[in-house]
This record gives C-alpha cells, sequence and structure tokens, in this order.
C-alpha cells in the first residue's frame, strides 16, 4: 500500500514553498525508515527463513517488494540531505522583504544547479521544475 502511494503522482496547489517540498520528503523518509525497521526485525528474519526453507515462490515477489522499499527510502533519504542543504539559501524567501531576497536568489539557484548535477534521485526535469515553482510562489 505504502509502495503504491508512493508511486502516484503528486497533487499541489501552486502556493507551496520549498519548505513544502522538504517536508514531503521527510514525510515519506519516515515512512520508509519505519518499514526498513520492520523488514530487519527478528519476525521478519524468522518468517523468511521459513519461507526459505520452504523454498517458497512468494520469496521472488518477496525480494522485489523489499528492493522497492530500499529504494524508495533510499530516495526520501537523499533527497531530504539535499533539500536540507539549500534550506540556508530559500530561507530569505520566508524572512526577507523582496529586495533582501535578491540577494539569496543567485546562492539558490546556483546550490538547486549543484543537487541537479549530483543527486541521484533529484535529477530529474519533473523535480528540479517543481522545487522552481515552489521557489517562485514563495
Amino acid at each position: 500500500k505504502v509502495l503504491a502511494e508512493n508511486n502516484q503522482v503528486r497533487k499541489e496547489t501552486d502556493d507551496l514553498g520549498p519548505r513544502a517540498e522538504l517536508d514531503y520528503w521527510k514525510k515519506k523518509l519516515s515512512k520508509f525508515s519505519y518499514l526498513m525497521e520492520q523488514l530487519k526485525s527478528p519476525d521478519v528474519k524468522a518468517t523468511l527463513g521459513v519461507l526459505s526453507a520452504a523454498k517458497s515462490k512468494l520469496l521472488k515477489k518477496w525480494r522485489a517488494l523489499d528492493i522497492h522499499i530500499t529504494e524508495a527510502a533510499n530516495e526520501a533519504k537523499d533527497n531530504v540531505k539535499y533539500l536540507y542543504s539549500l534550506e540556508k539559501y530559500y530561507d530569505p524567501l520566508y524572512n526577507s522583504d523582496p529586495v533582501t531576497m535578491v540577494d539569496a536568489i543567485p546562492g539558490l539557484i546556483n546550490a538547486i544547479k549543484m543537487i541537479q548535477s549530483i543527486s541521484q534521485y533529484y535529477n530529474t526535469s519533473e523535480k528540479i521544475s517543481s522545487l522552481f515553482v515552489k521557489v517562485s510562489a514563495q
């Protein structure tokens, strides 16, 4: 169910700022970190041992789900890390007057450009465009 929700298209209003993007990924990270903890629990390991001993066909499905959950958790962790790095650049958008904001914009754009070139997950045109829309809205 969590993976199905993860694959759905996000519906957002146009007036959200960049903090909303960070909050979104923090919530995802929390969900998937919890799932990852559960996957490492002794009960799950014991169940997998029984399935393995029984040579169950469910193991293939289980491994595929485990890979998807791990990938989603890694994406959320990576995105939170990079979005946190933007915080010092977008804070003036929330706390300053328009004249003072202008000074922060070049640093913010350069930081977003760096994220696009370095990040394994946040380098798609959809995610970067969405982030720029949020910056513009703020």
